[in-house]
């Protein structure tokens, strides 16, 4: 081998290594641009996922996120000191609002705040393990089968994701005094039926004693929790008072029983909200609603301050309380004869005070004629057409034109429909105790009363009493129970307003009916 074929050999070896050399580098920077490139990517990925994330919690979730903001503003700016005193000042307030009104202050600001609270801390966090566990999410059974190939053999598995189980999502958590109500909406492959079915499941998962399912719309169910009963023990009715002076009861407030809330319900018997409509099947209570008003204002009924009048087509629920009333009658012939009355009455009155008052003062001259009405359907259906249409008429004339005159007319129906009680709507308050349909808490407490809260047609057989009032007054559906008014009180009310049946209230009413 010669020196010139070395020497030559050597330069195009050293030409090769830089050569190399050069694309070694020229390839070393490709990759530096190219990770530099993917992470630059990688990292403006997750920058626009987290923009897009922030942006549905903010329009999904506007309340949480403007909270979080203002909080994280507030102590950048302010500092958490700050803060800290403004929370003090504010919890301080709330507490103030709710010793003096419990009832707006739930309605106004602690039942949002309880919601938001239980649907972040609870249900976002625990339904979907009790859905799953009670068979109320669907397993995926189109996703692909995975096959493993080794020199051993080969595996088919089906994937075991989280994804591969679709729950039900919540949409929504209203929660109330005493009911969560919880609106989640189906997967495909789900049914509102499917909820029921599990509705004793749930309740014993979120420990509570009753869960009821509503189907909201064919795709949402609303899943209601009843987290503790106010209710739930008897409320007894107030005792009799000592005295004779009517001084002491306000017309305008008579004691009634207890609310959810736990403070006292009181109703009006005369004025705005008097006339009223309580409706409820056999046995829901609907006596507790009739006299323990009437005890609470026993007072003003033997003073004369309170005229009463009874329509009792049964015969039975008034006739106990027999002495008390001034007029009382059974048959259609003698209501429609008390009914006369009442009108002759109010018609003497226009004549009396035209021109002089918008609303007459209630005295032992010119009393409040309250009118008990049992079983109003029975007189304005169940009758022979010409009674039926004169008691009608009476009935609107009073209801219409009684209010400013001294005149108050409460009914009671089992049978709440418009064919039943024609004049419904003119009573201006009304309370909806157990039903059997849910269709009857429309009819009683109006369109959209179901749908805020008013669930009747699920108080049990062992809650007389527990109803729904709504009306005049009223914002929402309130759930109360009627103070309980044994036999034995109704014979001492009667004794009590008759002086022991030497005061003869027959004598003070015109058109008495026996």
């Amino acid at each position: 081998m010669s020196a010139g074929f070395v020497v030559v050999a050597m330069a195009a070896l050293g030409v090769g290594v830089w050569v190399l050399h050069k694309v070694g580098r020229a390839l070393a920077s490709v990759a530096e641009a190219l990770a530099a490139a993917a992470v630059v990517f990688i990292a403006l990925w997750w920058v626009c996922k987290a923009i897009v994330w922030a942006l549905v919690q903010l329009v999904t979730r506007w309340r949480t996120s403007l909270a979080v903001v203002a909080v994280v503003a507030w102590c950048a700016l302010l500092g958490w000191i700050s803060l800290a005193a403004v929370l003090g000042g504010v919890t301080l307030v709330l507490g103030a609002w709710w010793l003096i009104d419990a009832v707006s202050f739930d309605q106004w600001c602690w039942r949002f705040l309880r919601s938001w609270w239980a649907r972040w801390w609870m249900y976002n966090r625990k339904l979907p393990a009790w859905l799953h566990a009670c068979s109320l999410s669907v397993r995926d059974g189109s996703l692909p089968v995975v096959v493993d190939v080794n020199l051993f053999g080969r595996k088919a598995s089906r994937s075991t994701s989280p994804a591969a189980t679709r729950i039900p999502k919540v949409r929504k958590v209203r929660s109330g005094a005493s009911w969560d109500e919880v609106r989640v909406e189906l997967v495909a492959g789900q049914k509102p039926e499917d909820f029921d079915e599990a509705a004793r499941a749930l309740a014993v998962a979120r420990k509570v004693a009753r869960c009821q399912v509503r189907e909201v719309a064919p795709n949402v169910v609303s899943i209601d929790f009843q987290r503790h009963d106010r209710l739930s023990s008897l409320v007894h009715c107030p005792p009799l008072p000592e005295g004779v002076e009517a001084g002491g009861v306000d017309l305008r407030n008579v004691w009634a029983g207890r609310t959810e809330y736990g403070k006292d319900w009181r109703i009006p018997l005369l004025g705005s909200g008097a006339h009223t409509l309580t409706a409820g099947a056999s046995g829901a209570g609907k006596n507790s609603v009739m006299w323990c008003p009437l005890v609470a204002a026993a007072s003003a009924i033997r003073s004369g301050v309170v005229r009463m009048s009874g329509i009792d087509p049964k015969g039975m629920e008034l006739a106990y309380g027999r002495g008390i009333f001034s007029r009382y009658a059974v048959s259609g012939t003698d209501a429609l004869a008390v009914l006369d009355g009442l009108v002759d009455e109010m018609e003497s009155r226009k004549r009396a005070f035209a021109g002089r008052v918008r609303t007459i003062p209630v005295s032992t001259e010119y009393p409040l004629e309250l009118l008990e009405f049992d079983e109003i359907g029975a007189l304005t259906k169940y009758t022979d057409r010409k009674t039926r249409d004169a008691i009608v008429e009476r009935v609107a004339l009073l209801t219409t034109q009684g209010r400013a005159l001294g005149m108050s007319v409460r009914g009671y129906v089992q049978e709440p429909t418009k064919d039943t009680v024609p004049v419904r709507e003119l009573f201006t308050r009304r309370v909806c105790l157990r039903v059997t349909s849910k269709t009857h808490v429309g009819m009683v407490l109006g369109d959209g009363a179901y749908e805020r809260g008013a669930w009747a047609n699920r108080i049990g057989d062992s809650e007389a009493g527990v109803g729904y009032v709504w009306g005049e007054g009223i914002r929402e559906p309130l759930r109360v129970r009627a103070g309980w008014v044994s036999d034995e009180t109704v014979k001492a009310l009667e004794q009590y307003v008759t002086n022991g049946g030497r005061a003869d209230l027959g004598a003070r009413g015109m058109g008495v009916a026996a």
